[in-house]
């Protein structure tokens, strides 16, 4: 345990609200409030690295309070540290950085907050029977959470799943959200929930999700979900938005019709698809069903023999869940862009035409470049970039993919229509869009920590550091991450 340091006699002892403030003169780093533990520090000491901290522009609080938002000690007994200060005052411990004097240490030496790494974190593990529980080391962003495969919490988050999209079905971006952060944090464990009390201190649980947490560990299942499932409106719904090109307001505008199924869909005069969608419909059976690696595979080989007729040293990348490690999805990514700035203009247009002469070409949307340079930073997020792209669905046939097409059993065909989504960003954009295009939800939460963090915008086109008000350049993901003092997360690593 954490005690007092004994006061000598005649001399008083203050109590925390009297404790003097902390000075803000050069705070340099409004967003960080550092708490130094005294004890294992020694108090001469600790008096010494607040001065230090303090001349470098950080922000030191004298006071253990809901304000801070990193705790230093250098106790190694990491479970009398987590002892005292759960039996502290503080409600926000959960969202503070609990770190190792590695973690100052490295920061005064940059001059700036570092990155929390995983070896900055002062962790303590409880034993259950099987399996040691992390009291609390997990970041609230996806981006500092590497995906696991040691949990079993496929449970939980599948509820999660179907509670977020009933709630993009409603419209609701915030519940949305926030679920979908909460299965992202269970998919990060290298534990089982097996108890209620090992999510007391995890990130992005509020209280709608304990008590989804809780009847699950209770009756195996929940309740909320199961209504959700068996309802119509959401079974409808669910069934629409399956289709190639219809949206969710799309499929509430065809519901509220009463139209329940593709047939009553196709049979009301009063609907007019658009291509797209007639597209979707046409195909269904082959673009609702999923994309193989190897399949994806194949389609890179056609796709990359196509762009490098056209320019030899062109640049192709396989994109999405395929290049986070995934087996099946549900189209195929690519970037292509060219070492020559401004050659990827016309790309995707010659792509488009090659692929309608070799006769695979089943759908084509091309949309051209809008990017602005001078429009740059751009401090609203949007999910879809500025750049050249084409969304399109192309005829594979068996004998082009290792092992054979995935085909239903009752389909005899020898091909089969596949949804290809194709960006060409200009080089020095390329691994800003990487970055987006191998996964939308991982580079929305590294937005968010770009944005609180560290007080910089970053998109699929640029990154923008608004304390130097000056874009960073950036030739890899690597660079991204280093500018933003990450450790860089391999894409196969980012399904957390």
């Amino acid at each position: 345990m954490f005690h007092t340091p004994i006061v000598p006699r005649g001399r008083k002892r203050s109590r925390p609200a009297e404790a003097s403030a902390p000075r803000r003169e050069g705070v340099k780093f409004e967003d960080v409030r550092l708490y130094l533990v005294e004890r294992k520090m020694g108090r001469s000491r600790r008096s010494f690295l607040t001065e230090l901290a303090r001349s470098k522009g950080f922000i030191v609080e004298d006071v253990l309070s809901d304000v801070v938002t990193h705790v230093v000690s250098e106790d190694s007994q990491a479970s009398s540290l987590w002892a005292w200060l759960k039996g502290g005052p503080v409600k926000n411990l959960p969202v503070m950085h609990v770190l190792d004097i590695s973690w100052f240490t490295d920061s005064m030496r940059e001059g700036k907050p570092v990155a929390v790494e995983t070896r900055h974190l002062i962790q303590v593990y409880t034993y259950t029977s099987t399996t040691p529980t992390p009291v609390s080391t997990v970041s609230r962003y996806a981006c500092q959470r590497r995906t696991t495969t040691k949990n079993n919490n496929k449970i939980f988050t599948d509820a999660f799943e179907v509670l977020a999209e009933s709630h993009e079905f409603n419209d609701m971006e915030g519940p949305c959200l926030a679920f979908r952060r909460a299965a992202s944090v269970l998919k990060s464990l290298p534990w089982t929930v097996q108890n209620l009390r090992v999510t007391e201190d995890l990130p992005c649980l509020g209280e709608h999700t304990m008590c989804v947490i809780k009847e699950i560990l209770q009756h195996g299942r929940s309740f909320e979900v199961e209504k959700i499932l068996s309802n119509e409106r959401y079974q409808i719904l669910k069934l629409f938005t399956s289709v190639f090109g219809v949206g969710p307001k799309t499929a509430e505008k065809w519901y509220r019709r009463g139209l329940r199924s593709f047939s009553d869909v196709l049979a009301e005069p009063g609907i007019h698809l658009n291509r797209m969608q007639q597209s979707g419909f046409l195909h269904y059976g082959d673009i609702s069903r999923a994309v193989s690696k190897a399949e994806a595979q194949a389609l890179g080989n056609i796709i990359d023999e196509a762009v490098r007729a056209i320019t030899p040293d062109a640049v192709l990348t396989l994109t999405g869940g395929f290049r986070r490690g995934k087996d099946f999805g549900h189209d195929v990514d690519f970037i292509v862009t060219t070492p020559q700035l401004g050659k990827e203009e016309r790309l995707l247009t010659s792509v488009i035409d090659r692929l309608k002469q070799q006769g695979i070409l089943l759908y084509c949307e091309y949309q051209a470049s809008t990017f602005d340079e001078s429009k740059l930073p751009n401090h609203r997020f949007e999910a879809m970039d500025h750049f050249a792209k084409c969304f399109l669905i192309l005829r594979l046939e068996d004998s082009q993919v290792e092992g054979g097409l995935q085909t239903a059993e009752e389909n005899r065909r020898s091909w089969r229509a596949v949804r290809v989504d194709l960006v060409s960003p200009p080089v020095d954009r390329y691994a800003f869009t990487l970055l987006g295009w191998s996964g939308s939800r991982f580079e929305r939460d590294l937005r968010r920590f770009a944005r609180m963090e560290r007080r910089m915008l970053l998109d699929n086109h640029a990154l923008y550091d608004k304390t130097k008000k000056e874009f960073l350049a950036a030739t890899t993901e690597k660079d991204i991450f280093t500018h933003l003092g990450l450790e860089y997360i391999e894409p196969w690593q980012r399904n957390a």
